[in-house]
């Protein structure tokens, strides 16, 4: 899972980038940085950690989010840099949008501090990104349907319908991801890789001394975006990003302090999980324990896949133990014994935490 931060400048993305990889990237002073940082960070998962108990392997491998932190520029200029990034930017899974609620004298702001102000700044640019795209496609269909024969017009008249009204949504300033789009459609349309699309996570970069009012700050970003795909949450960057940078003794023990009970990572890991629709199914054994991540409701052939092609197109049929199961039966030998370890078909929908055997054909 690829998830890009942007933000308006100022907004604290880089400082929550660093809470969430453990870096420590700079954050400029004049937060109009031209540099895309990048991390990639183990998904927490402590079930990797008790399968590890169980199966002594040679290694553990956890599943893996790449965060990529971007300029705090705004999409719309014409500079080519700023059009190379947008370009990397469109490539990302799910977007990640810091927005400022903190008040800090030491931190300029341009205008009085509002979340929704500013995310209404940052959504404005994406509209008009994806805008660009939907008009240079309209007039390169438009151009083709003079050229085509009128019996073979069907296909580009359809695609000309469907490009119309992504253009009247985006002028309205709705995103993408509110249009009601068929699968079909919006497999046809992956290529374009729409900013508007995908889904998004909205941070509100909260105070040390706001955490207490958390619930009502998203509460108000969450009203004023009411959009398909989209989650808020909220979070102190800079006391995240702190806590980051400690040993875990150090940091559990300010943790309960705060009383900040999970840290960013891991809260922000969970909600990308559920907004982009991804699970993890384990495999298990003397060689390796790890985490794959597949989307919610693949089968049992797509999941084989994720381990390797040919599993999948070899895929005969795969054994299947819910974790907590395994967990309560104390080994593998004792889940097959009460019979929880199950011979499942193609048909199989991986569930969250299911520890999969592909048994196939070479």
């Amino acid at each position: 899972m690829r998830l890009g931060i942007i933000g308006l400048p100022q907004s604290g993305k880089t400082s929550l980038f660093n809470a969430l990889t453990g870096g420590e990237a700079p954050v400029t002073a004049g937060g109009h940085g031209q540099e895309t940082h990048v991390a990639v960070v183990k998904v927490p998962d402590v079930r990797l950690d008790r399968l590890t108990e169980m199966f002594t392997p040679k290694k553990t491998t956890p599943a893996e989010v790449h965060y990529l932190d971007f300029p705090s520029v705004g999409f719309g200029a014409k500079d080519r840099a700023e059009v190379a990034w947008v370009g990397q930017l469109r490539t990302v899974d799910a977007l990640v949008v810091v927005v400022r609620a903190f008040e800090d004298e030491s931190v300029p702001s341009d205008g009085p501090v509002d979340p929704v102000a500013s995310l209404e700044k940052v959504h404005l640019d994406l509209v008009v990104a994806d805008l660009a795209v939907v008009e240079r496609r309209r007039t390169r269909l438009e151009s083709d349907l003079k050229k085509t024969r009128t019996a073979d017009r069907g296909p580009i008249e359809a695609e000309i319908a469907l490009f119309e009204g992504f253009q009247n949504a985006l002028e309205a300033g709705t995103p993408l991801r509110a249009v009601d789009l068929s699968e079909d459609q919006l497999r046809d349309i992956r290529g374009f890789q729409f900013l508007t699309l995908k889904p998004t996570l909205v941070v509100v970069n909260l105070g040390e001394a706001q955490l207490g009012d958390s619930a009502a700050h998203e509460s108000r970003v969450r009203e004023a975006h009411a959009y398909p795909k989209t989650l808020v949450a909220s979070l102190s960057a800079k006391l995240e990003m702190e806590l980051a940078q400690l040993d875990e003794a150090d940091a559990t023990t300010f943790m309960v302090d705060l009383g900040v009970t999970e840290l960013a990572a891991e809260k922000i890991i969970r909600q990308s999980y559920d907004l982009t629709g991804l699970i993890s199914f384990l495999t298990s054994g003397e060689d390796e324990v790890r985490a794959w991540p597949i989307s919610r409701g693949d089968k049992a052939p797509a999941a084989a896949g994720a381990i390797h092609s040919d599993l999948e197109k070899g895929f005969i049929r795969a054994e299947v133990v819910a974790y907590d199961d395994l967990m309560a039966a104390g080994s593998m030998a004792e889940a097959r014994k009460r019979g929880h370890l199950r011979q499942e078909g193609r048909n199989y929908v991986v569930l969250d935490g299911d520890i999969l055997n592909i048994l196939f054909s070479r």
